[in-house]
């Protein structure tokens, strides 16, 4: 159902990203799933870099999110096998490579949400921190870690 959504939307799910270095793509404790902070990329390609506010603009940063959250959603499914076992997105943690004077992290991390209440509906609304960082890995624009919680 949720996968589908997804389709519908015009988004592909992607598969969980191998990670770049000493650390799991996600970890269930319980019936939650912790996701590793992800970032923008594409079959391997990196599809946003950069400052936003320097050499993103606003727009583009939102797209960046909504791909990290599709990652995020990739490593969800490759630990619980299907989306429709999520119960709720419980929380968001948004990373926003910022330039000086950038403040509209909440902004860019509505790219992520506002994706998730359209997928999810209820069970996407989520607590959330957008928070402007001076550099991300591989100059990353963005990166986002998720919370959820998944059926028993």
């Amino acid at each position: 159902m949720f996968e589908e959504k997804i389709k519908e939307l015009g988004f592909d799910l992607p598969e969980a990203a191998k990670p770049m270095a000493a650390y799991l793509p996600g970890v269930q404790s319980d019936n939650l799933i912790f996701t590793a902070g992800q970032i923008p990329v594409v079959k391997g390609e990196l599809k946003y870099k950069g400052k936003v506010g320097l050499n993103l603009t606003l727009e583009e940063a939102q797209k960046a999110a909504q791909i990290c959250v599709l990652n995020c959603l990739g490593v969800v499914k490759s630990i619980t096998g299907s989306l429709d076992n999520i119960e709720q997105i419980v929380k968001l943690t948004v990373f926003v490579n910022s330039a000086d004077n950038f403040t509209s992290q909440h902004l860019v991390a509505n790219g992520a949400s506002e994706l998730l209440g359209e997928i999810f509906g209820e069970k996407g609304k989520h607590a959330r921190s957008a928070v402007g960082v001076n550099e991300l890995p591989v100059d990353s624009a963005v990166e986002i870690e998720m919370i959820c919680r998944v059926k028993d």
